[in-house]
């Protein structure tokens, strides 16, 4: 009997909650199911599960057990992931999300480099501003610009990223260029339309109070929200990433870098969940992207 095999069932339990749905993942009879646990159990001389008409929970020796091989499964696949590709060409799975307006400039183009040098490589991009769990989502790597609270996550560092107040030189000829902070609230103002901290325009001494802003157009797209600003429909405040080269070009005028304040600047990360194995094709998608970000951004 394999025990890895048993492993497997084990924690496919757990994932579906039932024998049930186990079964129905693992494409194979409940009754099965219910034969390998009872083997499992036999050999190790104690119940894992209770089971009764309404629900089932672990016993203390199953809780034992699932916190001891949590990650063994994870670690077997990677290492034969590991040793296959070591022999063969680069293959498998690599699921990796960034948010809309960053993948879409940046992730994106690297992404579909590496694409091309390994095409027995299937990449599954997701691009969204959702802030996605990679572990309960299951993704290998996430691109953010945001603040990261995952304390389970690795982080490497891709590159820096500042918060830019800015209004194309047509918008300031008509409405003139705000001189103080407080000035904004008499401008119209380009905000995202969603609850979070991206509203909150923090400047100068005073950075920990969000300045009060003028109304104007709103969107759910930074992408949205950057075109705007470069028609002359208001003031911004975009990630560096998307308007250095219009500020460089003189598109877009830059407003306040002499009052900035903290909470401005932020770091471009990539974000990998903890593991003690990680597949050579995940490595050498974030080596490319660690490597694409020095010439980018």
């Amino acid at each position: 009997m394999s025990q890895d095999g048993d492993l497997a069932i084990f924690h496919a339990i757990l994932d579906a909650g039932s024998f049930a749905g186990a079964a129905r993942h693992l494409g194979v009879t409940p009754s099965a199911i219910s034969k390998r646990i009872a083997q499992m159990e036999g050999r190790l001389g104690a119940p894992l599960f209770h089971r009764t008409t309404r629900r089932m929970t672990l016993t203390e020796a199953g809780q034992t057990y699932a916190a001891r091989t949590k990650d063994l499964l994870t670690q077997l696949s990677a290492a034969e992931d590991e040793i296959a590709e070591g022999i063969e060409a680069i293959r498998g799975p690599i699921r990796i999300t960034s948010s809309i307006a960053l993948g879409r400039r940046h992730v994106l183009p690297i992404v579909l480099d590496f694409s091309e040098a390994y095409p027995d490589v299937a990449v599954d991009l997701t691009l969204t501003d959702a802030l996605v769990d990679l572990i309960e989502d299951g993704y290998d790597l996430a691109v953010r610009s945001a603040a990261l609270p995952d304390s389970g996550l690795i982080s490497r560092r891709l590159a820096g990223n500042r918060r830019i107040i800015c209004a194309a030189p047509g918008y300031l000829a008509r409405h003139g260029a705000p001189t103080l902070p407080d000035d904004l609230a008499g401008h119209a103002c380009l905000t995202l339309n969603m609850r979070g901290p991206f509203n909150a325009w923090r400047l100068g001494d005073d950075w920990d109070r969000p300045l009060e802003l003028g109304r104007g157009f709103s969107c759910n797209s930074l992408d949205a929200l950057h075109a705007a600003c470069l028609r002359g429909l208001g003031i911004a405040r975009l990630p560096s990433f998307l308007v250095a080269e219009n500020i460089a070009n003189g598109r877009l005028v830059a407003l306040f870098d002499d009052v900035e304040g903290p909470a401005e600047r932020s770091t471009i990360s990539l974000l990998h969940p903890y593991t003690t194995v990680v597949p050579r094709r995940v490595r050498l998608l974030a080596d490319a992207l660690v490597e694409g970000f020095r010439h980018q951004v």
